[in-house]
């Protein structure tokens, strides 16, 4: 009878023991199931990006990962991660961590390179280092190596250019990166699209009124700065191109603003016309050496639809409306000038 008791005791000691066991290996098990599937991030109201540099190890992920207020616990993150093999296979990039993302959410994320690509647009930039900011504000793409390959004459007679007409390659628009593209990759991915923007068609037209793309692109470049009016674009490009063919200066302020590297002038005074440059068409026959900034689409084909007039002057209208009276003898241009001026004058400018 003693021993039925014992036995019996023990069973019970047994099955309390199996069952204290079976709680803590359950609370075990949520415990880790939580850590590895359960919300890793701290608290930030919309996605935040994290970006992995080109050569970061592990170590730095995880520095990053705290320094950029990723996660909240990065010792269960590390844990989850060392589980994953994620330490092994670092690859940069930049990487969209949505809020409520778990350790093995991001691991995973960050193991398959993944990566949220960025869009790099390209409105109206006016010099070379305007462009070089402009990629390495956005992209990893290093900044040095850029400015270097725009200098570097043989790099660029690959692609027809050079130094100056350099930025012929670089059309707005709206062009789709991985964030660690290289400054190579980045140029050549403009430099294809400029390729495909110069259609036979637009070659013909460029073609028929005796101009080659890059001196369209120079032209159209003068013309983006000259107006904002897309319907008289085409008529300050046949001031231009006129001048050019008779052999006269362009005389066109905005290249003047470009050689004094001053974009913010209201108005070009005789002291200006004078600053010796080669992109300055007051002193210099011919066209600048290359563009004085990235015209529109609107402008290139504006340039590669001139009309056929004989306008070899122009000035700002009177009326201030942001249109432009043109003329073909100087007499007449003068006169319209100095309606411009006297309203100038009475305004205060």
């Amino acid at each position: 009878m003693a021993k039925r008791k014992q036995s019996g005791t023990k069973s019970v000691l047994l099955k309390r023991t199996l069952l204290i066991v079976g709680c803590l290996l359950a609370g075990a098990l949520v415990y880790i199931s939580y850590r590895v599937f359960g919300p890793n991030t701290k608290a930030f109201g919309d996605n935040k990006f994290f970006y992995v540099r080109t050569g970061s190890t592990y170590t730095d992920v995880l520095e990053g990962l705290r320094e950029q207020g990723i996660v909240r616990n990065s010792t269960s993150f590390n844990w989850v991660a060392k589980e994953l093999g994620y330490p092994e296979r670092v690859k940069a990039g930049r990487y969209k961590i949505t809020p409520g993302m778990s350790n093995f959410d991001i691991v995973k994320l960050l193991r398959s390179g993944r990566q949220a690509p960025v869009n790099l647009v390209i409105n109206k930039l006016r010099t070379k280092q305007d462009f070089i900011h402009k990629v390495g504000i956005n992209l990893e793409a290093d900044s040095i190596t850029l400015a270097a390959m725009m200098r570097d004459q043989v790099y660029l007679r690959q692609f027809g250019l050079d130094s100056n007409t350099v930025m012929c390659a670089v059309l707005p628009n709206t062009y789709e990166f991985y964030w660690n593209t290289s400054a190579d990759a980045v140029f050549r991915k403009l430099e294809k699209a400029h390729d495909a923007f110069w259609t036979d068609e637009r070659k013909a037209k460029a073609k028929a009124l005796d101009l080659t793309p890059v001196q369209v692109t120079i032209i159209a470049s003068i013309v983006e700065e000259e107006t904002n009016k897309n319907d008289e674009k085409p008529l300050v490009s046949s001031v231009y191109i006129n001048r050019f063919r008779k052999g006269m200066r362009l005389q066109a302020d905005p290249t003047v603003k470009f050689a004094l590297q001053d974009f913010g002038l209201k108005r070009i005074r005789e002291v200006h016309t004078q600053y010796e440059s080669p992109y300055n068409t007051y002193r210099v026959a011919g066209l600048p050496p290359g563009p004085i900034c990235t015209p529109s689409e609107k402008s290139i084909n504006a340039v590669l639809n001139t009309p056929d007039t004989d306008y070899l002057y122009f000035c700002a209208r009177a009326d201030f409306s942001g249109y432009h009276a043109f003329a073909a003898t100087y007499s007449e241009h003068l006169e319209n000038a100095r309606k411009y001026q006297a309203e100038l004058n009475k305004r205060g400018y």
